[in-house]
């Protein structure tokens, strides 16, 4: 018999989320995910001089706020024809990526470990020193993370004057000149960051972690490491978190982190499908709207060319969530997108045995932590003394741009119209849109509701508290941001 459950909202999450699940024989066999907050940040643009986005993208959220800066400034330099001088790319890159790990470690120490601290795994042998550590708003890594977490987000202070919501990205660049010395300082606060993620995180070199080849050595690597990382790798062995939450192994990124000097980036674009990474079809997105609360067109648009017209009494709808497809087909996306798009061995090999799962993304964040501080190094170091920081050039009347980056949570895009000077169209796909997507007008649901399916679920609620633990892992492990979803 076939029963219903409405799970949430879900606490520990930035903005409304709720579950619904259709659960038979103690599994989930359907799922629906409703993103119940509406924002309008596109609607709020439209008719507005086109910078205003510099300064009401920041606002659209509070943790990922750089990356919204990063969407809209491209956009507009793509519009532009503007290209950052190298000094501005690599402040741009420095920033993008302080937030990106900051947001990493949030979701790792605030956001997912807590649930394992929860009454449900009283009996664990491991369950003592979960609440001890991890425990929400009381375990002892709270107490180490934030101060190092507020650390690391002080080179704001030298970079963009503030955060959140700062206003230093521009199409052209950065507002911010970073003097030598400053250059120097943040090279200082940075490696002051690295100890706390050698000594407490990883309880090893950053470039030891980045170079661990596959699950065989990562598991060597773990055993006897008294660190954070090697306490969730053996709470998710006994848990076989490997089995839980697996969508459909389908993964898309944007790319991240050009090289300032014409290279490769840092993380590569591409799609993901069947075993290997194809190219990049921006072209091929479209968002479809069956399931959502929006006026519908007669096929799937693409975001150059989407609205988002509220219908909140629309039949069939449960979410203001859209659902954005690429060559007709949902793709997760996240860091483990992107380490795997990037061709890191240990995530291939990770996906290679048990696809995308709850344990998969969270190797993945603290993989790409490892991967990413010592880059941030090589960045500041690279600022050329007395080269500027921003170009400016004049913006079309009529012109249109696409702005693509990677946020913490996986691939976002901003799509700009400009009419007669003016924002005509301005249409926003964030990670959790990709991730938290409804069905579409093909019956496919989205990657976190395919996940859900075979989910274990207990009557009552598993322990004492009524949480059912293993849906919140699988959920939580995509991270959603859901101020950043619906517009």
């Amino acid at each position: 018999m076939t029963r219903r459950l409405l799970i949430g909202p879900f606490n520990r999450v930035e903005g409304d989320l709720e579950v619904q699940l259709d659960v038979d024989d103690g599994r989930v066999r359907s799922a629906r995910v409703i993103a119940g907050l509406y924002r309008g940040f596109e609607q709020i643009l439209q008719g507005r001089e086109p910078f205003d986005a510099l300064v009401f993208a920041p606002r659209i959220c509070g943790i990922c706020s750089i990356s919204q800066s990063a969407a809209a400034a491209a956009a507009l330099a793509d519009a532009m024809g503007l290209r950052a001088p190298i000094n501005g790319r690599l402040a741009m890159h420095c920033m993008q990526a302080a937030e990106n790990v900051a947001d990493h470690l949030s979701h790792f120490y605030l956001f997912f470990m807590p649930d394992f601290a929860r009454t449900a795994y009283s009996g664990r042998p491991w369950h003592a020193m979960a609440v001890e550590r991890f425990r929400a708003l009381e375990g002892s890594a709270a107490h180490d993370v934030l101060p190092a977490r507020a650390a690391l987000l002080h080179t704001m202070g030298l970079l963009a004057g503030k955060w959140p919501h700062s206003h230093a990205f521009q199409p052209g660049g950065t507002t911010r000149p970073v003097s030598a010395t400053e250059a120097r300082r943040l090279f200082r606060m940075l490696r002051e960051f690295r100890v706390f993620l050698e000594q407490t995180v990883f309880g090893d070199a950053l470039e030891a972690v980045a170079a661990l080849s596959d699950d065989d050595a990562l598991m060597a690597w773990a055993q006897g490491r008294a660190a954070d990382f090697a306490r969730f790798l053996a709470i998710a062995e006994d848990l076989r978190l490997e089995e839980l939450g697996r969508s459909y192994d389908r993964f898309l990124s944007f790319g991240a982190y050009e090289s300032a000097r014409g290279g490769a980036p840092l993380f590569p674009g591409g799609l993901w499908e069947s075993g290997a990474v194809g190219p990049l079809d921006v072209g091929a997105i479209a968002e479809d709207v069956r399931h959502a609360w929006y006026a519908e067109s007669a096929a799937p648009q693409p975001p150059a060319r989407g609205a988002a017209v509220p219908l909140p009494d629309k039949p069939g709808a449960y979410t203001w969530c859209k659902a954005p497809r690429i060559g007709g087909a949902p793709a997760e996306t996240g860091a483990l997108a992107r380490q795997l798009i990037a061709g890191h061995p240990l995530a291939r090999d990770l996906v290679a045995r048990a696809g995308g799962n709850v344990r998969s993304r969270v190797v993945a964040r603290l993989l790409e932590v490892a991967r990413v501080v010592p880059e941030m190094e090589a960045w500041v170091r690279g600022f050329v003394p007395d080269e500027p920081f921003c170009v400016f050039g004049d913006l079309p009347g009529d012109a249109e741009g696409v702005g693509l980056v990677e946020a913490a949570r996986g691939s976002l895009g901003h799509w700009l119209g400009v009419r007669r000077g003016r924002i005509h169209n301005y249409q926003i796909v964030a990670p959790t849109t990709w991730n938290f997507s409804p069905i579409d007008e093909a019956g496919i649901p989205g990657p976190v509701e395919r996940a859900l399916v075979g989910t274990p679920v207990e009557e009552g609620g598993a322990g004492s508290d009524g949480v059912q633990v293993a849906v919140q892992h699988v959920v939580r492990s995509f991270d959603p941001c859901m101020v950043c979803t619906v517009h």
